[in-house]
This record gives C-alpha cells, sequence and structure tokens, in this order.
C-alpha cells in the first residue's frame, strides 16, 4: 500500500485526506498536526462555555462541490434555533433536517450583516451608496466621493499596487476614507507597498458599479441577479463554530482508516537527487521521528515547507525564506451589554446590533475589528439572555511588542480601547477576558511575493509534493478555495496527473467561482 503523507490539519489538510481515503483504498494516510487543534485558523476555541471563531468564517461557495461536501458533514437545521424561537423569526429550513435544539451535528443558516464603524457612526460593508450612507458621510464629503470617482473613469492609474487598485474602483476619497488605513493596519504596509493581486483576489468584481448594479438589482427586484461574494446576505454557520467542520472531518478520517498525529511538528522534507521526495521528519513529544512517504501533501506555510527541504536551489531557497505573513491576536471579552444601538429591522435577543463584525477605521485605536459572537449562533453563548460576547481583533506581527505582552496586559490594553470607541462605558463592566494568538495566519503581498511566480514553478517540478491551502501556495484564499485545492490535488493523484497547473490556479481566474451557483466563506 502507497503512504501518502500530509502536512496540517487545518481545512485543506483534513479536505485532503478525506477525499483520498473516500476515493481509494490504495493508500495509508497519515495527518501531521503541530497544534492539539484541527481546523488551524479556522478551530474553534471554548472558553468556559463561550466559544471564539479565529478570524470570522461565513459558509458560503459557488461552487457545488464543496457545498454538498458541507451538507454531508453537517446537515443544514430542519426546525428553528434558540434566538429565532425566542424572537419568532423566520429562517430557511430543510425539511428532514436536524433540530439544533437537539442535536450538535447541524449546519445553521444566519442572516449576513458586517458593518464599518467610522466617525463613531455605522458605514455599510461593503460601502455602500443608500440614502443612510449619504447621510452619515454629509453633504460635502458625498460631493467629494462623486468626483473623485468620476475622475477614475477618465484616468486609470496603473494597477502596480494595491493603492491603485482601490482607486481604480472606489475613487481617491473613498480609498482614503474605507481602505488606506484598515489595508496598513492589516499588513502593517502601506497599500502602495503591497502587490494588486491581493485586492483582485479578494475584493474580485467588487467596485462601485457592483454595488451600485447590486443596489437596483434589489430595487428591481431582478431574478438570478448575479451577486459577488462580499454582497450576500445570508450564509451557512455551524452550530458551535466553524471549529466544529474540521473535528467532525477529523473523526471521519480517523473511521476511515487515517491517522492524525497531533502536537506533531514537521521539521524536514527529505528530497533525493532527482527531485523525488522520500519521506519527512517530524517531532512529538522532544523526540526525532522520520517517515518514509509516496506522496507528500502539505498546507503548512511554504517558507516552513522550503526551510524544511534539502538541496534546494539558492534563488527559490531565498524567495521562500522572504515571504511575509501577518499574525493575529484576538481578546475574548464577555460583557453584560454593548453601548451601540441597534438602529436597524433587524430583531436581535436584548436588541444588540446584528453584527457578525464590524470593521474598525478610527485611526486613534490598533483594533482591527471585533466580532459579536451571539450573532454568528446562539450556541456560541453560555448565557445568551444575559451577556454579550465579542473578539477583539488586532494584527501584528509574531515577536513584537504587542504579540510578546502577557494575556492580562493585553486584555487590559484592548478593554481601555472598548471604551475609547464607547462599546462600553468603563473598563469595570467587563466580567471575563480570554487572549488566543495565531501564527501565520494572513500570508502578505509583498517583500519577496513579487517573484512567487519562479518559486510555484519549482515546487510544481517535484513529482510528488502538492502544495494546498492558504499557506500551502502562500495565497490568502477563502475556506472553500483552500478545499478546492485539496480537492484537485486528489483527483491528480489517484488518476496520475502528472500537471499540478489545476492545484495551482483555483482562485486565479476572476470567473472560476463566479460563473457556478451556490452557497462564502472568510
Amino acid at each position: 500500500m502507497k503512504k501518502a503523507l500530509i502536512i496540517g490539519a487545518g481545512p485543506a489538510g483534513l479536505t485532503a485526506a478525506y477525499e483520498l481515503l473516500a476515493g481509494s483504498d490504495e493508500y495509508e494516510v497519515t495527518v501531521f498536526e503541530e497544534s492539539s487543534d484541527f481546523g488551524g485558523i479556522a478551530k474553534t476555541v471554548n472558553y468556559k462555555g463561550n466559544r471564539m471563531d479565529m478570524g470570522g468564517h461565513r459558509f458560503f461557495s459557488k461552487v457545488p462541490e464543496v457545498n454538498k461536501w458541507w451538507e454531508k458533514m453537517l446537515p443544514l437545521q430542519g426546525a428553528p434555533t434558540r434566538d429565532d424561537i425566542m424572537l419568532d423569526r423566520p429562517m430557511p429550513l430543510k425539511k428532514g433536517g436536524p433540530d439544533p435544539e437537539k442535536e450538535d451535528r447541524v449546519m445553521l443558516r444566519r442572516h449576513r450583516v458586517s458593518r464599518i464603524f467610522f466617525m463613531n457612526k455605522f458605514f455599510d460593508y461593503p460601502i455602500s451608496l443608500k440614502f443612510e450612507t449619504l447621510k452619515n458621510m454629509g453633504f460635502l464629503t458625498t460631493m467629494q466621493v462623486g468626483f473623485s470617482y468620476l475622475a477614475t473613469l477618465f484616468h486609470k492609474l496603473p494597477e502596480d499596487n494595491l493603492e491603485n487598485f482601490y482607486i481604480n474602483r472606489f475613487g481617491r476619497k473613498l480609498y482614503s476614507m474605507f481602505f488606506e488605513y484598515y489595508t496598513e493596519n492589516l499588513w502593517g504596509r502601506h497599500p502602495r507597498e503591497i502587490d494588486a493581486s491581493w485586492g483582485a483576489q479578494r475584493a474580485k468584481g467588487l467596485s462601485i458599479m457592483a454595488i451600485l448594479g447590486d443596489m437596483f438589482g434589489k430595487l428591481f427586484k431582478k431574478k438570478n441577479r448575479k451577486v459577488e461574494t462580499s454582497l450576500i446576505e445570508e450564509f451557512s454557520y455551524p452550530k458551535l463554530g466553524p471549529g466544529q467542520l474540521w473535528d467532525i472531518t477529523a473523526e471521519e478520517v480517523q473511521k476511515l482508516g487515517g491517522t492524525i498525529l497531533t502536537q506533531s511538528r514537521v521539521t524536514k522534507i527529505h528530497k533525493d537527487e532527482k527531485d523525488h521526495l522520500t519521506g519527512l521528519t517530524y517531532e512529538k513529544d522532544g523526540q526525532e521521528h522520520t517517515v518514509e512517504g509516496d506522496v507528500i501533501i502539505s498546507s503548512m506555510p511554504v517558507k516552513d515547507l522550503v526551510a524544511g527541504m534539502n538541496d534546494v536551489p539558492e534563488k527559490e531557497a531565498r524567495i521562500a525564506a522572504g515571504l511575509p505573513y501577518r499574525d493575529y491576536m484576538t481578546v475574548g471579552v464577555l460583557v453584560p451589554k454593548l453601548l451601540l444601538k441597534n438602529e436597524t429591522a433587524i430583531r436581535t435577543v436584548n436588541n444588540i446590533v446584528p453584527d457578525c463584525w464590524i470593521y474598525v477605521q478610527d485611526r486613534n485605536v490598533l483594533m482591527g475589528r471585533f466580532q459579536i459572537y451571539n450573532n454568528w449562533s446562539p450556541y456560541m453563548i453560555s448565557d445568551l439572555e444575559h451577556t454579550v460576547w465579542i473578539g477583539l481583533e488586532y494584527f501584528v506581527a509574531e515577536g513584537d511588542e504587542h504579540w510578546t505582552m502577557p494575556d492580562d496586559k493585553f486584555s487590559e490594553f484592548a478593554v481601555k480601547e472598548m471604551v475609547k470607541l464607547g462599546l462600553i462605558a468603563s473598563e469595570k463592566d467587563v466580567l471575563d477576558t480570554h487572549v488566543e494568538r495565531v501564527k501565520k495566519a494572513y500570508p502578505a503581498y509583498f517583500d519577496t511575493y513579487n517573484e512567487i511566480d519562479t518559486l510555484v514553478s519549482y515546487l510544481k517540478s517535484i513529482d510528488n509534493l502538492y502544495c494546498v491551502g492558504r499557506n500551502g501556495q502562500h495565497r490568502y484564499n477563502n475556506m472553500d478555495h483552500s478545499m478546492c485545492t485539496s480537492f484537485e490535488a486528489v483527483k491528480n493523484i489517484l488518476g496520475g496527473i502528472p500537471t499540478k497547473d489545476n492545484v495551482w490556479n483555483v482562485n486565479t481566474e476572476k470567473e472560476y467561482h463566479e460563473t457556478k451557483e451556490g452557497n462564502e466563506v472568510d
């Protein structure tokens, strides 16, 4: 029997393991996971019965294969959720689906509300052009936005950086208000230093024209209107957070005979003189172990993969070593209430604001975004009726002053920013906090990234290596994109297909997802 070695138990790694085992009985599959959790950045942390989603993950894909896969693992709800019952609020139900009040293995259907908090006011995300937006901006600013956008219609900037990409689609004024500072906070670099391909990938098809088209499509009730993924209004979500999906997938992998080794950090990838991989070395409990394999599927950061590989050409090794990442910290904060007023028409338990997450554009705080877990799923909260559980999100660099700050000090810092933003009245309002850190959460598009095609060509040339997922390809993929890279890799392995182009081409073409129907993931 052939041996498949899979590095990483995140969405890409576990999808590859499951697909390989479900599609063939000729492979013995072993998954190596550095941590003790499944799901990578899509894991869910359970702190005293309050669950935290690392980064926020809407389940929405235009790929039928992905939707079918999710439905198999977590069937769509067939009865109302706890908050829908309390509010007598209608929600789509699947006939014969599980009851979330009685069963855990269930996918919920949720309202999508994501807004920007700027100048102590709420703006739609993505920015809309409805009356409330124009009112919040004021007449003068609205006129500046309009003329600024008109200017881009007659004079397009060369899209050789992210700043120009956004200005071409939204105008300089709107860019300076809603994109410039947030992007710099997220990446630690000004947008003009970032490759435009990041915007093309994460905001494909999104522009003022797309927003206008969606707005008029709603207004005139246009049937089968094409909706950009950033404009969707509903999404699916596991009852107990995104990590639940990957915990279940790990169970299914083991049922099919797969082996998953946690707290097992892969340190070396062995390659012979013909550039053929022969196996890997991993560390577990302070001991080194080497295993042989016929195929290696890697979702580990490309930087670490290449660093652990022997006899890599100097140029490719330099490019991989220079690839940058952005790390992530979140502070779970439990409070009795938020001071933000719900002025929307959406009803919520205790009338809290209905947002799943809110983008923070205030230049006086480091906070980039905050989640309201109550709105993701009522089962993420231990006391839904009396508390609000939120996650304050920070984009940092591993080893910087914030990353190395003790948990209690960083919590104090984050809570003070809550007070500064007017989310709570006083630090004394906080009932509890919990800090989480995620390394290499976001592959970044600067430094040696502009040479990545050279590195990709080298990785493709290694016949039995398949790079999948966000970090495996150093590409800011959504979860469904990461899963699709594994679908393609497994098809190639089982079908004896030598090319790797289909694996690397996932989410590179604008129409890849837009031409298909289905359900977004973040």
